[in-house]
């Protein structure tokens, strides 16, 4: 005997979110983060460097080099959409804002395509409401447009989404890979050709972002969870399942012909890296992990069940997947990162299970969490701008020497704007009669993208200043009289090249062309070897270039002073 359903939802719970203040809540929160800005350090910043480099045709689009470095190994994706687009809008908008149109489209996909994941799960028989005896049961389309509603707030609440979506890496391609892929497989069979070419974008993608392995145990599974499913005919289901396994044997046969396949395996062996870990699950999906594992706990009876319900075990087999990267790869974060959009799902079906006390217990958090974290920001802007009071102006000059504040008109109207609305959110969830079953999200999604839009504007400024290699690069190039000559570089990363590339608009290359040139700009990092390959009576040091917020961060320019060896 089947259990029966623990979502309990009336006709009047199902209220849909209006599609104005869910798009506008998309915008606010994915367009800020990408204007304004310089590319920030490390992955960033390399990044940007390989798609300025192909934008201007001067390494190749299969193994592109900064430098003579190649890549970080995530794929070429990222790469080829930042140098299309820098090629495409580069006269007409910044560069770096050209490179980032393309990411600002990945991010709202991935919001998109969650939601219309969660829709399709929602609409599963195994997941409609209990159906009353004399009616008022949520209706189907009802139903699922709410719990999509709520699965899009809870994806946008998570605290570790922020920063990892707004930049340009291959790692957002593969988060909206990985959702695309996830809405695929909660569509079909119920509808087939958009989620087949939706999975075919997905797993290919997954693969030039150099996920191949993901792709493949993420479509395999879902051919499988299709196979068991509750299709309207066996032959929808099964013409589904081979459409999905075929399209996943074409993408690993792709990362094979690109040679895409690494072996990344680390060992966790270490008592304080799984102390770690642990930090990072708590912190990086919340508040979706709570949500999630009240799902898994008041669905468990269908979960145990001898029937594949797909809106529990699609996201579980997802969420399993990239737990699993997590624990096995590096950086965890940008693995967990994927996991995400399913992890929303099941939080989404959390809601109708929801107990009033719960629900009140994460209003009172969020309101509290997220209005002090908001007055933290206005208060260290206001003493920035006006030095009342003082000491958090006094931190910031001691953490960042040298930053000169500015006021921008604009950062504080979208600023104040922001939080004007969120005293108006705060309003309406406290207010009462509030019946439907993603109120309970509203308050962590709102305040999440308070927070993020005002770090975007208020603190823009000084977050770019210690974020970027700006300052750095232009210290060095101030210090190397002749810039259009050859600039060796030893010991530099991919994203210091870069950024003395762009930045300081200097010809870096490898160092194994020291002999031809006469600048070498040197890591600290490197010490004596620096004066093993450097000797005095040849080079002078001209120049010890800090970054301002980490003076132990810091590059050597040197200049030749003996005629070159011939």
């Amino acid at each position: 005997m089947n259990q029966p359903t623990p979502a309990i939802v009336t006709q009047s719970a199902v209220q849909t979110l209006p599609r104005w203040a869910l798009l506008l809540l998309c915008l606010a929160y994915a367009v800020p983060g990408f204007v304004g800005r310089s590319p920030w350090r490390n992955d960033d910043m390399a990044s940007f460097g390989y798609m300025w480099e192909l934008a201007r045709g001067r390494t190749d689009w299969l193994h592109p080099l900064l430098a003579g470095m190649p890549g970080d190994g995530d794929g070429l994706l990222h790469y080829w959409l930042g140098a299309w687009a820098i090629k495409a809008l580069g006269g007409i908008l910044p560069t770096e804002l050209a490179a980032r149109v393309p990411f600002i489209a990945l991010l709202l996909l991935t919001l998109c395509a969650t939601w219309y994941g969660v829709y399709y799960l929602a609409r599963s028989p195994g997941a409609q409401p209990v159906a009353f005896a004399f009616g008022g049961e949520a209706q189907p389309t009802d139903y699922a447009r709410a719990m999509a509603d709520g699965g899009l707030l809870a994806l946008i609440a998570c605290l570790g989404l922020a920063q990892l979506s707004h930049e340009t890496t291959g790692y957002l391609t593969q988060l909206c890979s990985t959702a695309l892929l996830f809405y695929a497989a909660a569509a079909l069979p119920w509808r087939m050709a958009t989620p087949l070419l939706a999975a075919l974008a997905g797993l290919m993608g997954l693969v030039l972002s150099g996920a191949p392995t993901l792709a493949m145990l993420m479509g395999l599974g879902s051919a499988w969870l299709v196979a068991c499913g509750d299709a309207p005919t066996p032959r929808r289901r099964a013409f589904a399942a081979v459409g999905l396994v075929l399209l996943t044997l074409a993408a690993a046969l792709l990362a094979l012909q690109l040679d895409l396949w690494r072996w990344r395996i680390v060992d966790m062996a270490d008592a304080e890296e799984w102390h770690s870990l642990l930090q990072l699950l708590t912190w990086f999906s919340w508040p979706a992990w709570p949500l999630a594992l009240w799902t898994l706990w008041r669905w468990r009876h269908l979960i145990a069940s001898r029937q594949w319900h797909r809106h529990l075990w699609l996201p579980l087999w997802f969420l399993l997947v990239t737990l699993g990267a997590t624990i096995t790869t590096r950086p965890a974060d940008r693995a967990l990162l994927l996991g995400l959009p399913a992890m929303a799902a099941l939080a989404a079906f959390a809601l109708p299970t929801l107990r009033r006390s719960i629900a009140a217990l994460i209003d009172w958090f969020t309101l509290l969490f997220f209005s002090a974290s908001a007055i933290a920001i206005w208060v260290v802007w206001l003493s920035v701008q006006t030095g009342v009071p003082a000491k958090p102006a006094a931190n910031i000059a001691r953490l960042a020497p040298g930053y000169a504040h500015s006021f921008s008109a604009l950062a504080f109207g979208v600023a104040l704007a922001a939080s004007a609305a969120w005293c108006a959110l705060v309003a309406w969830r406290t207010a009462r009669n509030r019946p439907a079953i993603w109120k309970s999200l509203v308050l962590p999604a709102g305040g999440a993208t308070l927070g993020w839009l005002l770090m975007m504007t208020l603190w823009l400024p000084m977050l770019d200043y210690a974020r970027s290699l700006v300052p750095q690069a232009a210290g060095v190039r101030a210090a190397i009289s002749d810039g259009r000559g050859c600039v060796a570089g030893y010991g530099l990363s991919r994203t210091q090249v870069a950024a003395l590339m762009y930045h300081g608009r200097l010809d870096v290359q490898q160092i194994a062309a020291l002999p031809r040139c006469d600048w070498v700009v040197a890591s600290i990092a490197m010490g004596p070897a620096v004066a093993a390959l450097l000797p005095p009576e040849q080079w002078q040091e001209v120049a010890s270039v800090p970054r301002p917020t980490d003076r132990s961060d810091r590059l050597l320019v040197l200049r030749r002073i003996a005629p070159h060896a011939h």
